[in-house]
């Protein structure tokens, strides 16, 4: 399946004030320089925060990171639990079509979300209540078939039982998730053939049901007000602890020499002194020299360029570049007025045009482009 960007975008993003706070605070967990681990956490509530990822959202987490929006997009586009595009204001359903399933009748399942949300996936229901997806193996192939609904599995499913699970989110009723054919949780259709005895004074749902039920709505969006923000490794509510332990000192190697004699050989070298890491500058763009068509009207293909596909090659010659040592010739303030005209930022860098665009207009030929000219592979 394709993971592109939807077509129809919001002009903006922002986190909410708790959401920022709870973002600013995640970013803390890593060293300095080292922001963009906090990636996935922040995409993921951005995305709990609108229902999907618009692409001004992953810009503004890419700002945040100060990660290149290409690197960003990369993610969001890898990892399915990811949305690209709008979902259901109540739900979105993800309905398990592997093996298990898919023998168990999943093809049912499946056949309910055309007739109740949607002929195709990723699209909404006709109220925008609800959308559906066809996904891999959620781990639950003992209770199949089975769907994922919010953050709840909802298992032993009929289609009977699937469709009342719909009208129910449809009408604004929160369906009860875990096993919907009076199963306890994953125990042998037959009853217990062991461990009886704890049979009867079991709760009343398992645990993972409880907890669902306890919160009262399966299908609720985290928005940042359900728990105090607890960052432990700076304090309460991603504020500095008050008060640090004092340091011990340090332990006095084995070296034979008196505690005195080490004080004041260590106070007559001179201290160490940790060298400031200055960052870098954002670098100012710089308009390169554009042609207003290719030289002698014969352009070089610029597709053998790893990263650059058909899409990526027409928007390049609509800003005037149409021949590799134009590209070669770049400089950072070139790249930077580039990079700010392609559709998502950081694809120079990532793929180094620059280095693979010199070797071409010199008659050398890259790896990429000799695999290209022999099997027809172009990227974008």
């Amino acid at each position: 399946m394709l993971r592109r960007l939807h077509p129809e975008q919001p002009e903006s993003f922002a986190f909410t004030a708790t959401n920022q706070q709870w973002a600013e605070a995640q970013i803390t967990k890593y060293p300095e320089g080292r922001e963009a681990s906090a990636v996935i956490p922040l995409l993921w509530r951005a995305q709990e925060q609108e229902g999907w990822l618009s692409r001004p959202a992953l810009e503004s987490v890419a700002d945040m990171l100060g990660m290149a929006y290409i690197r960003v997009l990369e993610v969001a586009s890898f990892y399915f639990m990811f949305q690209l595009q709008p979902v259901g204001s109540v739900a979105h359903i993800q309905v398990c079509g592997t093996t298990s399933c898919m023998i168990c009748g999943a093809e049912d399942l499946i056949a309910v979300c055309k007739v109740k949300i949607a002929e195709k996936p990723h699209a909404l229901s006709a109220d925008g209540k609800l959308s559906w997806e066809e996904v891999e193996c959620l781990g639950s192939c003992t209770n199949a078939p089975m769907a994922q609904i919010g953050k709840d599995y909802y298992e032993d499913l009929t289609a009977e039982s699937f469709g009342k699970i719909i009208d129910d989110l449809a009408a604004g009723k929160v369906p009860l998730p875990g096993p919907q054919n009076g199963r306890y949780a994953a125990e042998p259709f037959s009853g217990l053939s062991s461990l009886t005895e704890h049979d009867a004074g079991k709760p009343q749902y398992n645990a993972s049901v409880a907890l669902a039920t306890d919160l009262g709505d399966t299908v609720k969006r985290i928005d940042g007000t359900e728990v105090p923000i607890l960052t432990p490794w700076l304090g309460k509510d991603g504020k500095a602890a008050a008060t640090k332990s004092a340091p011990k000192p340090p332990k006095a190697p084995a070296t034979g020499k008196s505690a005195a004699k080490q004080a004041a050989e260590a106070k007559s070298k001179p201290a160490k002194t940790k060298k400031a890491e200055a960052k870098p500058a954002e670098v100012k763009e710089d308009q390169p020299e554009t042609l207003t068509g290719a030289r002698g009207g014969a352009p070089d293909d610029l597709k053998l360029l790893k990263g650059v596909g058909p899409k990526l090659e027409q928007t390049l010659n609509e800003l005037g570049f149409y021949h590799f040592d134009q590209i070669a010739a770049w400089t950072d303030g070139h790249v930077a007025w580039v990079d700010a005209r392609l559709k998502f930022k950081g694809r120079i860098e990532r793929d180094g045009w620059i280095e693979q665009a010199s070797k071409l207009a010199s008659g050398d030929v890259t790896e990429f482009a000799k695999r290209a000219k022999k099997d027809g592979l172009y990227e974008d």
